[in-house]
């Protein structure tokens, strides 16, 4: 057992290692919680330039944030080259009304490392030598259409003559109160060049909302030395070296006079004060060296080619000597990291797969934030603070009044999107499994929480609108994540499947009453994860009185039955009362496949003989039982509802099996849609899948197709038969089209980046992997497939399955030409030695050449790369 094997066993037995981590936002500025605007337009409630000066309600951010895990005591870096107008304090970047595919971060910053309890971590951060271009970015962004690319921080030329620092922050625990903390500057220009190094302090503002009367406290002991005291939390002894210039004091206040231009209320030393005494040398500082908010003031003067290190010191306990042990303890702590990711990555021998991921686990690992969230007071406001317009009252999130979100959450990014997404973080549980079931299993857990589960059973979906629908994948992450437990432990976690199937008992009696409007298991509503796919807002459709009947709704539900009946079918085993829940399920997939497949009750047909494939079907008062012929994934979704039963189900559930087999006696046209067959000492199998037999096979052919869905690196959202054939649609006057896109968006149905027309998207192709092995467990090595179409090369549906597999990877893999497909043109990552290393975790993919589109720190559901590589290798 490895040293972080151990302090992860510690945890399980309340020590906390876990406390302390990087749970700071990248961006607290311009989220939901934090606008008071009376139009409720986010983006503009708090911009970037008044995020220094703005003390915040509900969180805290920071460059390379460390806190506790409720952000009480805050630390985070700031910089500043001797030519900005302003600290860098935070991560710059665009909003969602200012890029031109919506908001977008525009910093160079990389996830280096970190283990499961944070006893080691590691990130670079990139900064300029000479001024860094923020209106540059802005007015540029401004001049582009959607046709046209992002315009990113390289093609500014900032970075053209190698003029910047490479910041690498390190992170170390000593014990689970004592810190380690360091910045090591390396200069990459040939001239020497000039740092100010802020390592900063501050209290997240609790007092300020008139709930608590405690306001903690930060003061000077000695030129070296700082003490941190908190009422809740206790004194924090804090050191610098004696190459620290100076310490600096002033208060996590708003500056009412610069933003407001009204007298300041808490405070005369705010919270940009340490920014104006640095920039503009005004003597803003609390003379008496003491405040809610602190740096100490480092300059160094760092050489060409050379690197100089700031080291700083925490502890709950005082210590007289804290840089004795301190480089021993450092490195104690890195190749403890080390030995941690040997053991995960036993059977990745290639050197580049093991960099790639390790930094795609280090990027779940820094990706934690905590999420404060209690809707009540948002909607009603506090006694200290100015009251939310009444309007509130009845708009975003209005009826979602019970959620009071207060946990470190797994973020899908944490400038982007710093704020939980249910579906996403469904999927980021998968990679965690590997390194941290715990904390996967407890991320799973929250979101049914009766604080966040809504009393009628729905999940809710992520800060911009609670009550969106998401596609229902948090059964499927239950199962996987104990059964990757169990697989790595050898013990079943029963109480923890338990739980969970409770609370999505709830959530799927939910779906079935509110998603399926005539009771025909025909399933209709818009789905945010395939968004921007269909020919307009599936949510909204453009007709009135029309109604949408939807392929991947309806299979996505079949995939939650038999999620649900699986999970019941493990539980009985342990606890034969299960059973009667295995038959419901079952039932239900039954029901639902054979709504798909017109067998039942229901005369609606998703499937179409003529291009044998799924289509979305609408009905209007004029022409009922169109299909809306789009070549999407929409019709790829169907793969993801299969399960085998094998015969220990019907040897050790005989209640279930007689159950069962009355059922299909009665029903046999639904008993037609399960396979079943002997094996030679292996007794009686079943297989329930919507697709088998012709239609599973032609679907299958159609992905296979490099001219329809297949790509070099992985499986298009949508056919490129539709870039000679876009699909058109006439309806009310209105000319409607969905075209082919590999790359970004031309559409705002959904957001700037939102574009599900083309590119490749990491979680849908980790579910059809999925789905494929299960239909090789079941067809076997006898069954060969023609891949790619036009090949004339058969393979089985497990070598077709590691063939997509490595093409995702290579996504992030050197080529033969020593080059990543991620970063496409970009010579800078391509083949510089202090760039072409560093892996970024893009939320989709170009189609056709496989570049990193999207949010670029989108480790959250392209993590699943991480699972890939290990699934690849074992």
């Amino acid at each position: 057992m490895t040293q972080e094997e151990k302090r992860l066993e510690e945890c399980r037995k309340g020590i906390s290692w876990k406390e302390w981590g990087p749970y700071l936002s990248e961006r607290q500025w311009a989220t939901v919680r934090e606008d008071y605007t009376e139009s409720g337009n986010a983006w503009e409630s708090i911009v970037h330039d008044q995020a220094r000066s703005k003390s915040y309600r509900w969180g805290e951010d920071g460059l390379g944030g460390f806190s506790n895990s409720d952000q009480r005591i805050c630390f985070a870096w700031a910089f500043w080259n001797g030519k900005d107008k302003i600290l860098k304090e935070r991560l710059f970047g665009l909003t969602g009304h200012e890029g031109n595919h919506g908001e977008d971060v525009k910093e160079l910053y990389f996830y280096l490392d970190s283990t499961p309890t944070h006893s080691y971590m590691k990130m670079l951060y990139k900064y300029p030598i000479n001024e860094f271009p923020y209106s540059d970015m802005v007015v540029e962004n401004l001049k582009r259409t959607k046709k046209q690319r992002e315009y990113e921080i390289l093609d500014t030329g900032v970075f053209d003559k190698d003029e910047y620092f490479d910041i690498f922050l390190e992170y170390a625990k000593g014990a689970p109160d004592d810190f380690l903390l360091r910045a090591e500057v390396h200069n990459r220009s040939n001239k020497d060049a000039e740092l100010t190094l802020l390592p900063t302090f501050w209290f997240r503002n609790t007092w300020s909302s008139g709930r608590d009367s405690n306001i903690p406290e930060i003061s000077e002991v000695s030129p070296t030395e700082m003490l941190i005291k908190h009422h809740l939390l206790g004194d924090y002894h804090v050191y610098f070296g004696e190459e620290v210039k100076e310490q600096m004091y002033c208060d996590n206040a708003t500056n009412r006079v610069r933003l407001y231009g009204v007298p300041n209320k808490q405070s005369n030393y705010p919270k940009d004060a340490i920014n104006d005494y640095i920039i503009n040398g005004k003597k803003t500082l609390n003379p008496k060296k003491k405040g809610t908010k602190s740096s100490a003031h480092y300059k160094v003067m760092v050489p060409a080619g050379g690197s100089k290190s700031v080291e700083i010191r925490m502890s709950s306990v005082a210590l007289s000597l804290p840089f004795g042990d301190y480089q021993e303890l450092l490195n104690k702590r890195k190749a403890e990291a080390d030995s941690f990711y040997r053991s995960i990555q036993s059977k990745v021998i290639d050197k580049d797969l093991k960099n790639i991921q390790r930094q795609a686990f280090a990027g779940m690992m820094w990706s934690k934030q905590f999420y404060y969230y209690n809707i009540k007071n948002w909607i009603h406001g506090d006694p200290g603070r100015m009251k939310p317009s009444p309007s509130r009252k009845n708009g975003r999130n209005s009826d979602w009044q019970h959620v009071y979100n207060y946990d470190i959450l797994s973020m899908p990014d944490k400038w982007e999107y710093p704020w939980f997404a249910a579906w996403d973080l469904a999927f980021h549980c998968i990679p965690i499994t590997r390194i941290d079931p715990d904390f996967a299993k407890n991320q799973l857990l929250l979101l049914l929480k009766d604080r966040y589960l809504h009393p009628n059973g729905q999940i809710p979906a992520y800060e911009w609108n609670f009550s969106d629908v998401n596609p229902p994948v948090h059964a499927w992450a239950v199962l996987r994540v104990f059964q990757i437990d169990r697989e790595t432990t050898g013990k079943p976690d029963f109480d923890f499947l338990q739980r969970a199937f409770h609370k999505l008992s709830i959530n799927f009696t939910w779906w079935v009453n509110r998603k399926d409007k005539e009771g025909n298991n025909v399933f209709e509503g818009g789905f945010l994860g395939l968004d921007n796919i269909g020919v307009f807002d599936r949510n909204h459709p453009v007709v009135e009185d029309a109604r949408l009947e939807q392929a991947d709704s309806t299979s996505w539900m079949a995939m939650f039955s038999l999620n649900m009946l699986r999970i019941s079918l493990d539980l009985s085993m342990e606890y034969p009362v299960y059973q009667d829940m295995a038959v419901k399920f079952f039932e239900h997939f039954l029901y639902i496949a054979g709504a798909m497949n017109s067998i039942g009750d229901t005369d609606v047909d998703l499937w179409d003989d003529e291009d044998n494939f799924y289509y979305d079907v609408m009905h209007t008062p004029d022409q009922p039982n169109q299909r809306m012929k789009v070549r999407s994934m929409v019709g790829l979704i169907p793969l993801f509802a299969i399960e085998i039963l094998r015969t220990e189900v019907y040897s050790r559930l005989p209640e279930f099996r007689e159950r069962l087999d009355f059922f299909l006696k009665e029903r046999p046209k639904l008993a037609s849609l399960v396979a079943r067959w002997e094996e030679p000492g292996e007794g009686e199998h079943r297989l329930l899948s919507i697709l088998r037999g012709f239609r599973m096979k032609r679907i299958i052919e159609r992905m296979s197709d490099e001219e329809e869905f297949l790509s070099k690196y992985g499986i298009r959202a949508l056919s490129k038969f539709h870039l000679k054939n876009p699909y058109q649609l006439e309806i009310d006057g209105q000319k409607l089209e969905v075209a082919y896109l590999p790359g970004e968006s031309d559409s705002s149905f959904f957001g700037g980046n939102s574009n599900w027309r083309g590119p490749i998207w990491f979680p849908v192709n980790y579910l059809i992997l999925e789905s494929l092995l299960k239909y090789s467990h079941y067809y076997g090595k006898d069954y060969l497939v023609e891949f790619p179409i036009g090949s004339g090369v058969k393979h089985t549906l497990l070598e077709v399955t590691r063939e997509i597999c490595l093409r995702l990877m290579k996504i992030f893999m050197k080529d033969e030409n020593g080059e990543r497909p991620v970063y496409a043109g970009n010579k800078k990552f391509q083949t510089d030695p202090h760039f072409k290393d560093y892996i970024l975790f893009y939320e989709y993919f170009n189609g056709d050449t496989g570049e990193g589109l999207g949010a670029s720190h989108q480790t959250g559901w392209t993590g699943l790369v991480a699972e890939l590589i290990h699934r690849y290798h074992n």
